[in-house]
């Protein structure tokens, strides 16, 4: 699909096309308009074509998106290659152009971040933005990670903070364990479960079961409450009365591994824009 440009009647246009790139085109009858069957971009709205496919409706969506993300890029590296060639300028073409410094400062601290070889267009601007303030290896391990993995930013977000959480929580000294056979299908799906959250799978079992353990009990609670039972049948917030007492120390699964290398990378907490982009 191609996008051109032009003025109509002193507002600014563009032409998407929706059909084949290579495919020749047919002759237009005298008089008729050569934008009939295009997607028409103005400057206050988008003009659909009357009879538009669905397929050539979804293409025209795609490059809209593309280039929305695109335009994030363009727009850093347009005020990067200012600031380095019209330092004492650069700001009047800014204030020319109706845009906002600060939205443009912040693209162009990612663009200087990445630089063309970097940049993943598989991943989005906003990908990008997420892992500007780490260290170049954990940059790429991430984007690696995430273009894989096929992550929205919100998942590669919570993988990020989960991490970081995980490197800043104290080490426990070790413990007894104690081991429970899980049949390996159940395993697997937990561990897909974990990486469709973005956290490690460790992690996301303790957090599950901690979570479901704290509902029985408020359950269990609250059913004492309504029915005033016994002292034996509520218990103690300890060792609820009913619910038999085991051994302490953290749980040990039994099952197939997953495939290695699916850790995740230490991160360290994302910091703003620097002083000067």
């Amino acid at each position: 699909m191609v996008i051109q440009a032009g003025d109509i009647e002193g507002s600014r246009t563009g032409q998407i096309r929706t059909g084949p790139d290579q495919a020749p085109r047919p002759r237009r009858a005298v008089g008729e308009d050569p934008r009939r069957g295009q997607v028409l971009t103005t400057k206050v709205g988008l003009q659909m074509p009357a009879g538009m496919s669905f397929d050539d409706w979804e293409k025209a969506g795609r490059q809209l998106s593309g280039i929305v993300d695109s335009s994030s890029w363009w727009l850093g590296d347009w005020l990067v290659y200012g600031k380095d060639h019209y330092t004492d300028r650069y700001q009047r073409g800014i204030r020319a152009a109706g845009l906002q410094y600060q939205t443009l400062r912040n693209y162009a601290w990612v663009s200087r971040r990445f630089d063309f070889g970097r940049r993943r267009g598989a991943l989005s601007f906003q990908h990008h933005a997420e892992l500007a303030s780490l260290p170049h290896d954990e940059q790429e391990a991430w984007l690696d990670r995430a273009e894989q993995r096929r992550w929205t930013t919100k998942q590669l977000r919570s993988a990020i903070r989960a991490a970081r959480e995980n490197r800043t929580q104290p080490r426990i000294s070790a413990e007894p364990t104690r081991r429970l056979e899980v049949p390996g299908s159940r395993l697997q799906w937990w561990h897909r479960a974990a990486e469709q959250a973005g956290v490690d799978f460790e992690r996301w079992v303790l957090v599950t079961l901690d979570s479901a353990a704290q509902q029985a009990l408020a359950e269990l609670g609250r059913l004492g409450e309504a029915v005033q039972g016994p002292a034996e049948l509520v218990g103690t917030p300890a060792e609820p009365t009913g619910i038999p007492a085991g051994p302490a120390g953290p749980l040990e699964l039994e099952g197939p591994k997953p495939a290695a290398g699916r850790g995740l990378p230490q991160a360290a907490a994302p910091q703003g824009p620097a002083p000067d982009a």
